[in-house]
C-alpha cells in the first residue's frame, strides 16, 4: 500500500510530496520544483538516498 501526502519542500518551500510505501518500508519525499529527493527507512529512520540541489555542505 502507498500513501501520498502533500508537504512543503525542506529545500525550496514549494509544494512537494511524501510517499509512504509500506511494502518496502520506505518513505520518499520529493519536490518537482527543485528536484529534491530523500528516501529513508520507515522502520529505522536511516537515510537511504538523498539529493538536495542548492544545499551546500557545511565544513
Amino acid at each position: 500500500m502507498q500513501i501520498v501526502q502533500k508537504v512543503r519542500c525542506p529545500n525550496c518551500g514549494n509544494e512537494g510530496e511524501r510517499h509512504y510505501i509500506s511494502v518496502s518500508q520506505i518513505t520518499r519525499t520529493q519536490c518537482p520544483a527543485c528536484d529534491y529527493l530523500m528516501i529513508s527507512c520507515t522502520r529505522t529512520g536511516k537515510v537511504i538516498e538523498a539529493y538536495a540541489p542548492g544545499i551546500s555542505l557545511r565544513r
